[in-house]
């Protein structure tokens, strides 16, 4: 992220979300952090900025209420980061189309919404859900994938360690 000392840090942003997220589970029963910490990797992986790695950390504050708007407007982060995480935060009674629209439409938003929807549809975390829901959420995600113009998940690239 920039160079400002007043702006928080990686470590920070990561700490901060994970707090606030920390009572919370996913869909499968394991903690919400887990969810975070993949996201913020496969921004990572794919080559994204620490602007996006610092989004996708947040990525699911305020739509989940872990964090509210005034706390990420208040908040010493790039506007940026701020932009991708209202971006990628859905409210309710949207369209899915004006989602996905404001998604493309915010630079560097659609990166942290396809690390999302990749670890979303990870088929070891789908496994475990109900085959009803695994249905239906297979299906969701397919469709935003191919409104946002991602035909097919993209695992990150290969680490070369």
């Amino acid at each position: 992220m920039t160079a400002s000392r007043a702006q928080l840090t990686l470590a920070e942003v990561e700490a901060i979300a994970r707090e606030a997220h920390a009572a919370q589970r996913d869909k499968a029963g394991r903690p919400y952090g887990e969810h975070l910490a993949a996201v913020a990797e496969g921004v990572r992986a794919r080559g994204g900025s620490d602007e996006q790695i610092a989004a996708a950390w947040l990525h699911d504050a305020v739509e989940d209420d872990a964090l509210t708007e005034r706390w990420l407007a208040d908040a010493a982060l790039p506007q940026q980061v701020k932009d991708m995480v209202l971006a990628v935060t859905k409210r309710d009674g949207e369209e899915l189309a004006a989602y996905t629209r404001r998604v493309l439409a915010t630079p560097g938003a659609l990166l942290i919404k396809e690390a999302d929807l990749a670890h979303n549809a990870d088929p070891a975390r789908l496994a475990v859900l109900e085959p009803a829901t695994r249905t239906r959420l297979t299906e969701k995600y397919a469709l935003v994938r191919g409104l946002l113009g991602l035909a097919a998940p993209r695992p990150p690239a290969e680490r070369q360690d």
